[in-house]
């Protein structure tokens, strides 16, 4: 589209407009909004007569047992979404924009997979634990190291620490397992807390809007320099990745609303999750990612602490684990489990968005 606004400039100026971040990432969200909203029934007609519909856990809640059978892996619609967009609107010149769509696209693939094996295979593990996390790491680590490899500045390279004015840390050759660490991460993070209708998309459409703040306004000499954050030359184009990926999301959450026509599956969770990864770590805002993303982090440390509890004490520190089926059994309805998540997580992004004025 960029290279069609600057042909078609030259008879009529007002074609210029589009050169405007702002401009396409608006254009970004509206495209891969109506990509979902048109094409998501189709998708779940086809998911309901491929007979592909989600499994249940029986030692879940009580209330989870009518989502048997539940069309899965719509996560699929939020992907294509996304990429139609960003091959659309954005500025394909920029490598940014290729690191995001590879990293989102693998993680989609591995997800892919998963599902595939659960669902049509009837395989109740899916992909080995070990065997996804050996390609969420080629995955993850590869993109890591060609960020570093390609780096043009030690900002690229430093990790800014929020509310603290020109204060950052130079992290050399620790920045490629680092980044992998915050790709892999957020991806299974964002994987655990997709147990709800609606809860992990919409804290995702959230945290991804901040996030194209923060690249529109790193990539902008102007407002980087009065904000007082280092400037990264051609990041702010991750606005328009974002701005899609927020549009998908809404889309998709269309359909997955409660009581939910479609889940998402691995193959969308693992996907966005690592795209909101991968984005912080270019934009250079991993530890506001991680506040931010607190509710996909309170998610994951249950897990955790459920797991290290029971190895180690042989009883369990909540009723379930992930924490929000800990919620449920205690008698919370799903849809207010649903809602306070999604207010946290407001709540959140907003403490995240004032570290670009708190310095």
């Amino acid at each position: 589209m960029l290279l069609l606004s600057e042909w078609l400039s030259q008879f009529n100026d007002g074609f210029n407009v589009i050169q405007y971040i702002t401009l396409r990432a608006i254009f970004a969200a509206l495209t891969s909004l109506v990509v979902c909203l048109v094409f998501g029934p189709v998708m779940i007609r086809w998911l309901q007569s491929a007979s592909i519909g989600q499994s249940v856990r029986d030692d879940g809640p009580s209330s989870h047992l009518s989502k048997a059978g539940t069309p899965t892996m719509g996560g699929a619609m939020i992907l294509v979404a996304v990429g139609v967009s960003v091959l659309l609107w954005s500025d394909l010149s920029v490598r940014y924009v290729w690191v995001v769509l590879f990293v989102t696209a693998a993680f989609g693939a591995i997800g892919w997979v998963d599902d595939y094996r659960k669902v049509l295979l009837k395989n109740s593990d899916g992909l080995s634990a070990s065997a996804k996390f050996f390609w969420q790491s080629v995955a993850a680590f590869s993109a890591a190291l060609f960020i570093y490899m390609t780096a043009r500045s030690s900002a690229e390279v430093s990790l800014l620490i929020p509310y603290v004015k020109d204060v950052s840390v130079y992290l050399g050759l620790f920045f490629v397992p680092f980044a992998f660490f915050v790709i892999v991460g957020t991806s299974n993070a964002v994987n655990l807390t997709d147990g709800l209708d609606g809860l992990a998309i919409m804290p995702t459409v959230m945290v991804a809007a901040a996030l194209g703040l923060f690249a529109y306004v790193t990539g902008h000499a102007v407002f980087s320099n009065y904000l007082g954050i280092p400037g990264i030359t051609g990041v702010g184009e991750l606005t328009v990745f974002c701005s899609s990926l927020v549009g998908a999301g809404l889309g998709f959450l269309w359909f997955n609303t409660y009581p939910a026509q479609v889940f998402m599956g691995d193959v969308g969770a693992l996907a966005i999750g690592a795209a909101l990864g991968v984005v912080a770590v270019l934009v250079r805002q991993e530890l506001v990612l991680f506040i931010m993303g607190g509710v996909f982090v309170m998610e994951t440390v249950s897990v955790l602490m459920q797991v290290a509890s029971y190895k180690l004490t042989g009883k369990r520190i909540f009723r379930m684990a992930p924490i929000h089926h800990h919620f449920e059994l205690k008698g919370w309805p799903e849809p207010r489990v649903i809602v306070r998540f999604w207010i946290i997580t407001f709540i959140l992004v907003l403490v995240g968005l004032a570290s670009l004025k708190i310095r």
